[in-house]
């Protein structure tokens, strides 16, 4: 227990700095957030007015704090962009597709990837460990750009299984919108699923030769316990961070999948904002992504414990 209310604590502090890091360094960024809001058409005085309003005039600190207070009440401020819209609706109206999207890449990878990195290894040197090896080294080389272009134009273009364009919100027909993330999901979960086998793979193979499977063996255990019911478990501890990476990433916006086959999700809305220059924006996703990256982190650190007993703080 102790161990992981040290962890939350550390966990409180970073998402802290990290949010002041992020204020600070989009409020001295060149630029007038009230000409931006405007336009630059606006008078002299207007501009003035709309800065006392938007607390601009005061230092940083106090903005940082009111800021502060506004997040932890899901309260970003007003998008730049979209007059009269607030940050945290334009996110509401996004992560719902953003946490699909990653959801069924999720399950894609993890289904698919730990069963053929258990099988690389236990049959490694044979032919299925190189074919597995051969397609891993494969999906790996392809980017994700070009596998969404290619997804799309063969099941979309040519076989007609989805079409390009059109997304469905999830508000409107679920399925449909799950229907059409199927391909965005496997362009998203292919190159990864190439990796974590090749981290599962080589996981299992270091855990073989140890003392510990030695002595289950000697116990009178089979090849399937000892696999699944010793070396698994210790294998599992470095693939945990690499998933854990994963899960971040892909919970953050797959950003380029998203602009290749259109789905407003976090990613896209991130683009969109920094090329407008919508700064509220801009902030609020990057706060989100970081936050999204040290809480899973954080879980994986519980997780170690669990896996692994012997984890403690040090």
């Amino acid at each position: 227990m102790k161990y992981i209310i040290k962890k939350f604590i550390t966990l409180i502090i970073t998402l802290l700095f990290i949010s002041l890091i992020t204020f600070t360094a989009f409020s001295v960024i060149p630029g007038d957030a009230a000409t931006a809001k405007l336009g630059t058409n606006a008078t002299p005085e207007q501009a003035q007015q709309l800065r006392e309003e938007m607390g601009l005039d005061d230092p940083i600190p106090v903005r940082y704090v009111n800021w502060l207070a506004g997040a932890l009440h899901g309260d970003f401020g007003d998008s730049y962009q979209y007059s009269g819209v607030t940050v945290a609706a334009l996110m509401a109206g996004r992560l719902p597709v953003t946490a699909l999207l990653a959801l069924m890449s999720l399950v894609m990878i993890l289904v698919i990837s730990v069963p053929l990195g258990i099988l690389s290894a236990r049959f490694a040197g044979r032919w299925l460990d190189t074919v597995i090896n051969q397609l891993s080294q494969i999906t790996m080389a392809v980017p994700a750009f070009f596998l969404g272009i290619v997804l799309t134009y063969i099941f979309g273009l040519i076989l007609h299984w989805f079409q390009p364009g059109a997304f469905v919100e999830p508000g409107e027909d679920f399925w449909g919108c799950a229907g059409f993330l199927v391909f965005p999901a496997i362009a998203v979960a292919l190159p990864k699923i190439a990796m974590v086998i090749k981290f599962l793979r080589n996981s299992v193979l270091s855990e073989m030769p140890k003392d510990y499977v030695r002595t289950a063996y000697s116990k009178g255990n089979k090849e399937h316990r000892v696999l699944y019911v010793h070396i698994l478990r210790n294998a599992l501890i470095p693939v945990i961070t690499f998933i854990a990476m994963v899960i971040a990433e892909i919970m953050a916006g797959s950003i380029i999948v998203e602009q290749v086959f259109g789905i407003p999700g976090i990613g896209r809305l991130l683009i969109t904002s920094i090329s407008a220059r919508d700064y509220p924006v801009v902030q609020a996703i990057v706060t989100y992504i970081t936050a999204i990256v040290v809480i899973v982190n954080f879980i994986v650190d519980v997780l170690y414990q669990l896996v692994d007993p012997r984890v403690k703080a040090q």
